[in-house]
């Protein structure tokens, strides 16, 4: 049987088993997929303990992700680019290796689920915090005309930006926003306050502007909510997201493929 789990403190609220004990039902696998509260300085002490019980690796959450880059030995080049890493795999001889499959996640959700082309497309993300970071390396592989990055901390968001070698990747202020993106990404918490359109001017959205909200839901976010009423032509959470990026953490540890589509839609009917 193979040990994994998830790190996170908070942590009782994943639904990362659920997905894991679907994922591996459809490949013939036994998993025991654990939740782990880890004591908010006690990352690598809990990491140790896991990977010397037999765990083969684990999923990381908020706070640890950053904690989690710093353990690893060896990091993919996403978890690189992002300088966070959100699974961890033991592999045989021993060495600890990060990877970090939001952006990927992302990706998959929009273009396979969703359908949405990002290609020549105007991006607009929201936030400039480690969610943000994670994301825009795999969003940047899709080639859209260019990524604007706006944060009310404007400094913030040109670090982030400095951390990118694409001149496609601009950290943007108020005055700089555009009309009528073709795709709003919100990496805020301001999706879950609802006071979004103090800080966002209506014309940001157009008729043909979708927009996608990094967290998930049982109902429409508040920044959903606001880009709705605003006009856009389709909202999207995060859910899909959640799906797709566990997807690429169990091939990573199994070597196998699933097929995520009936996992969102039972996620989403309960």
């Amino acid at each position: 049987m193979m040990l994994v789990g998830v790190f996170g403190n908070p942590v009782e609220h994943s639904r990362s088993p659920e997905i894991h004990q679907a994922f591996a039902e459809q490949v013939g696998l036994e998993i025991e997929y654990r939740k782990i509260l880890v004591p908010l300085d006690e990352f690598n002490k809990t990491a140790d303990a896991f990977l010397n019980e037999g765990a083969l690796g684990f999923n990381i959450t908020v706070p640890f992700k950053s904690d989690a880059f710093n353990y690893c030995s060896v990091r993919s080049k996403e978890a690189e680019l992002a300088g966070a890493v959100n699974t961890i795999i033991k592999l045989t001889d021993g060495t600890i290796k990060g990877h970090n499959t939001d952006g990927l996640g992302l990706v998959n959700d929009i273009i396979k689920n969703m359908r949405w082309i990002l290609e020549g497309k105007r991006i607009l993300i929201l936030g400039a915090g480690g969610a943000v970071q994670g994301i825009i390396g795999s969003l940047l592989t899709e080639c859209p005309r260019h990524i604007h990055i706006y944060n009310r901390t404007l400094s913030k968001a040109r670090a982030l930006v400095d951390s990118f070698t694409s001149e496609n990747v601009l950290a943007i202020d108020k005055d700089g926003l555009q009309s009528d993106y073709d795709v709003i990404i919100s990496g805020t918490s301001a999706g879950l306050t609802g006071n979004v359109g103090d800080d966002l001017p209506a014309f940001i959205v157009g008729p043909s502007t979708k927009a996608y909200d990094l967290i998930y839901s049982t109902s429409l976010t508040p920044f959903l909510r606001w880009a709705k009423d605003s006009g856009a032509v389709e909202c999207v959470d995060g859910l899909g997201m959640l799906v797709e990026q566990a997807a690429f953490a169990f091939e990573i540890w199994t070597n196998k493929q699933v097929v995520t589509t009936n996992v969102i839609n039972k996620l989403r009917d309960s």
